[in-house]
């Protein structure tokens, strides 16, 4: 008890220091346990998905356990009513999971069924029929005709019923009776089969029917009593098929069920062989759990990943804490171990501290992590949460032990320092505070420059990686960010902090050295301050370096993510709705050629290249492929046989597309592969698009840093000029083409003249690194050649649906043959649980960030002026005045805090810079369209020196404060300061 009064006693004392430790550790521990709560969470959003993409044929849940008899090997009974009870009884309660279906079948060997009244059915008529059994049947169908079977056989009759397809396709009936041998030469007379009733199933997609609705017109259905009785017990007819079928609803498995449902699945088939030989499993959802158990896996890792760097943050403010609180008990301590106390009462004294507030984190933390993960599965992106359907997030065991994992590391992380203070004598405390200059161990052994080293190294594999990908055309899902691009980034900012840090002091003496003879009183006074007792500001200099380094590099891969990949899909699709209307065709045949021979035919494999092809294909036409092989007889031009037909489109009204509700704007977009020729060479196949200038300015999607000058100025030119084509840069590169050359594009088969007014990088919905694009005037291409099926492009109103709009077109007698809608492909990438992930630990960690710079960096300082209470007072007995002392302090924050915020920011940006073109894995770095950039937004920029405003202000606040309340009579005195 006396133990614990002491402890009480000291943790008030030193209060601040234990309540900013035990918001360190709650915040630890709901870090930790909120990654695999929203792990948890998302893996039933997938299960969910899943399971309703497979909800086509068998369950995704299902398992098929079947025994089937080899030769002539017979079951033994008493072994089959082991196996049936095991399957029946235990096996759903190892499974742990409700069943959605449970059906057992058995079954003898199929036979040639001949009629016992060949005068009242067809005997030429062949039926082979199975014989069968199947529990639960009369709750899952309706009786159409007859009645149901008897339990047992009437008469040595059999009583069964079938499905009514069964019926027609066999040429049965009710009352039909049948002989229905066994075969294996057993011996058994044939039995006598009446059918008495027709079935057809409530709900054929039932789990219930997993044989398939196929599997049923071929067999017999009897009572589960007379098959089970009378044919394998009386009669001793081998049971040749028996299958046990589970449909298990996966919908609430956790991460931590997988790996021992796995197991338990993969054991199955031991225990059932063991039980009954030729009994496997045929079908589980031990593939299924795979997947999910991959998926789970790569989600934690790469949020773990994420998270690891602010993790070990606030594992380091904790640390730091900790060490301040020693700090000022050290004194103490020493008192206390050379008056008798001994080192394991010590350390008991601290580690019972660490349980007191390791436990109250443990009860807290996880409270707070189920808010953390809520807020992960609400993120759309980075500091943007929305209401929308919550992640179904609870507690699991695995969430408590990561939990438990981070309290022990960071108690161990806190108590040993306490362990080596206990083995200090007063003696030996004065000897350390004597030698407090000393330089601290990363210094040593030199730890900055191997952080450096592995940085470059980290640095070099992310260069060799996205060449690989550049030069293979490899890809990958830009939703599966590499974890590895946070985690050395912030080796980074850690490396080049402690290299800062390792230079600071030179810098100090440079300083003193270059203007010790000029320096005003209170400058000379900070720098010698500095100089000789910088290692004690290390930990809050490095504190800050890394809680807005990380904050900067978090803040942008967030920002990066979110704009390249969103401004990805904008482009692809280049405006938010696109529809294609179904055009009605007309065949048409056009006047005999002069010269039908010559060889020229209008295209390869589509009859004369005609201007309509296929109206399905991309801008709704699949014009001619250019010329035709000379003279060949027969085909298309070849001179024989007549021109083909070619075909004429009749154009919807596209008005009624400007007048829909929902509709800002609607522009025609006709696409169209092509040939190109510029000074009678064949340049190849390019992609033609038709645009009306004016509506394509109001509905396109542009960014503007691709263009040297504004868009509209290249839309200005189609409109100046007629015959006016824009294309590629690098096409007109390649070829040498420049502004006011002509060209020929061939359209419907005929070539059409251009002149280029222009060359672009890049332009909406086209990649001119696959097929260069030519822009051209719509009405001027309708001059020249037949009208082809264009598209419609949409500029939708905010929170305008496009089912209205199809629902309204199909009142105006317009069919839509294909929607495309920008904003679901947003919204189904905003949805995708790594993507949720990834931006709600950036942005989670980003507050976190904030929170611990700014509660690290007031504590500090709050502690360091504390102690300095004797120091201040003899400054002030010397003659230095309250302002020169409020100066010399303010020089000092600057000269730490500041320099440390300027060192966190600028790191965090240069490390941006460096690690975040490795992000565009997506696509081929070469094809990257549009280009990748790296995003610093000002709205985040901008919170981060509010945060640094409010340290400083604060930290003034706390110096202005000391200083008013300092009274030298009481600061000037004899001992020492605690």
């Amino acid at each position: 008890m006396a133990m614990l009064r002491f402890l009480f006693r000291k943790m008030w004392n030193t209060r601040w220091l234990t309540l900013s430790t035990l918001a360190g550790l709650i915040m630890a521990v709901a870090f930790t346990t909120s990654i695999p709560m929203y792990s948890d969470g998302s893996l039933k959003r997938v299960v969910a998905a899943t399971l309703k993409e497979k909800s086509q044929g068998m369950s995704a849940g299902s398992v098929l356990i079947r025994y089937q008899a080899s030769g002539n090997d017979r079951a033994d009974l008493s072994a089959f009513a082991d196996v049936d009870a095991y399957i029946k009884e235990e096996l759903p309660q190892e499974i742990g999971f409700p069943a959605d279906a449970y059906v057992r079948s058995l079954s003898i060997r199929g036979s040639q069924l001949t009629p016992d009244d060949p005068s009242k059915v067809d005997p030429s008529k062949r039926r082979q029929m199975t014989l069968m059994a199947q529990s639960g049947l009369k709750e899952e169908v309706e009786l159409t005709q007859g009645n149901w079977f008897s339990e047992q056989p009437q008469d040595g009759v059999i009583e069964v019923v079938i499905h009514e397809e069964a019926m027609f396709r066999g040429d049965m009936r009710v009352g039909d009776v049948f002989h229905y041998p066994i075969s294996g030469g057993l011996g058994i007379a044939p039995l006598k089969v009446k059918i008495v009733g027709i079935f057809k199933p409530k709900n054929d997609a039932d789990p219930y029917w997993f044989q398939g609705i196929e599997g049923l017109i071929t067999t017999f259905f009897m009572s589960e009593t007379g098959f089970n009785d009378e044919l394998l017990t009386k009669k001793k007819i081998p049971l040749n098929l028996a299958n046990w079928y589970y449909a298990f609803d996966l919908q609430e498995i956790k991460t931590s069920q997988l790996s021992s449902l796995q197991r338990k699945l993969e054991r199955l088939d031991i225990t059932l062989y063991q039980k009954l030989k030729d009994t496997r499993v045929d079908v589980s959802f031990i593939p299924l759990l795979q997947e999910f158990k991959v998926q789970s896996l790569q989600l934690q890792i790469l949020l773990f990943t994420l998270a690891a760097p602010m993790i070990a943050m606030v594992f380091y403010y904790i640390v730091m804490n900790a060490r301040q609180s020693l700090d000022r008990q050290r004194t103490v301590i020493a008192v206390i171990r050379s008056r008798g106390g001994s080192t394991r009462q010590i350390i008991w004294i601290y580690l019972l501290e660490g349980l007191l507030l390791g436990g109250a984190a443990i009860i807290i933390g996880p409270m707070l992590g189920w808010f953390m993960a809520k807020s992960i599965g609400s993120s759309s992106g980075f500091l943007t949460f929305v209401d929308r359907e919550a992640v179904p997030v609870g507690l699991s065991e695995e969430a408590l032990l990561y939990g438990l994992a981070a309290v022990v590391i960071a108690l161990m992380a806190s108590v040993i320092p306490a362990v080596i203070y206990a083995r200090a004598s007063i003696v030996s405390h004065k000897q350390q505070l004597a030698r407090s200059d000393k330089k601290p161990f990363w210094q040593k052994w030199f730890l900055d420059v191997l952080l450096l080293c592995l940085v470059g190294y980290g640095y070099y594999l992310f260069g060799q990686r996205q060449e690989l990908f550049a030069q293979t055309g490899m890809t990958t899902d830009q939703l599966q960010v590499h974890p590895l691009l946070f985690f050395i980034p912030a080796l980074s900012i850690i490396g080049l902090g402690l290299f800062f840090l390792r230079i600071f002091p030179w810098l100090l003496r440079f300083c003193n050295w270059l203007g010790k003879r000029v320096l005003p009183v209170p400058m000379y006074l900070t720098l010698t301050q500095l100089s000789r007792s910088s290692t004690a500001y290390y930990p809050l200099m490095l504190l800050l370096i890394l809680t807005l380094g990380l904050g900067v590099y978090n803040a942008s891969a967030a920002r990066t993510i979110d704009l390249n990949s969103t401004d990805r899909i904008l482009y692809a699709y280049g405006t938010d709705v696109v529809m294609k209307a179904d055009w009605q065709a007309v065949a048409e045949t056009p006047p005999q050629a002069p010269n039908p021979g010559n060889g020229q035919g209008q295209g390869q494999g589509n009859p004369g290249g005609s201007a309509g092809g296929n109206p399905q294909s991309p801008g709704g036409s699949n014009p001619g492929q250019g010329p035709g092989s000379p003279g060949q007889p027969g085909g298309p031009g070849g001179g024989t046989g007549g021109p083909p037909p070619t075909m004429r489109y009749i154009e919807p009204p596209f008005e009624v597309f400007r007048q829909l509700e929902g509709v800002e704007h609607a522009a025609r977009v006709l696409l169209a592969k092509s040939n190109v020729v510029v000074s009678g060479k064949s340049l190849g196949q390019g992609m033609l698009m038709g645009i009306d200038n004016v509506d394509f300015a109001e509905v396109a999607w542009f960014r503007k840093d691709l263009f040297s000058v504004h868009p509209n100025h290249y839309l200005n030119l189609l409109g100046q000029y007629e015959q006016a084509v824009i294309i590629p840069t690098t096409f007109a590169e390649k070829h040498q083409i420049k502004p006011g050359d002509l060209m020929n594009i061939t359209i419907s088969g005929q070539p059409v003249e251009f002149v280029v007014v222009a060359a672009v990088p890049y332009w909406p919905s086209q990649y001119p690194e696959q097929t260069p694009f030519m822009i051209a005037n719509l009405e001027y291409i309708y001059d020249q050649a037949p009208v082809t099926p264009y598209e419609v492009w949409l500029k939708m109103k905010d929170g305008a649906k496009v089912t209205p709009l199809i629902e309204a077109l199909r009142e105006k007698k317009v069919d839509i043959a294909s929607v495309k809608d920008v904003r679901n492909e947003l919204i189904s990438q905003k949805r995708h649980p790594a993507r949720g992930g990834v931006f709600g630990i950036l942005s989670l960690g980003f507050l976190v960030s904030v929170l611990v710079s700014l509660i690290g960096y007031i504590l500090y300082w709050f502690f360091n002026l504390s102690s300095r209470v004797v120091q201040f007072g003899v400054l002030r007995a010397m003659g230095l005045s309250k302002r020169q002392l409020t100066g010399m302090l303010l020089l000092e924050q600057t000269f730490t805090a500041g320099l440390a915020i300027v060192l966190g920011l600028s790191i965090g940006k240069l490390t941006s810079y460096l690690f975040l073109p490795f992000l565009q894995t997506a696509e081929n770095v070469k094809m990257q369209v549009p280009p990748f950039r790296v995003v610093f937004d000002a709205r985040d920029t901008d919170q981060l020196y509010v945060v640094v405003a409010v340290m400083m202000l604060t930290g003034a606040g706390l110096l202005f404060l000391h200083i008013r309340r300092l009274r030298v009579h009481q600061a000037v005195k004899l001992g020492e300061e605690k």
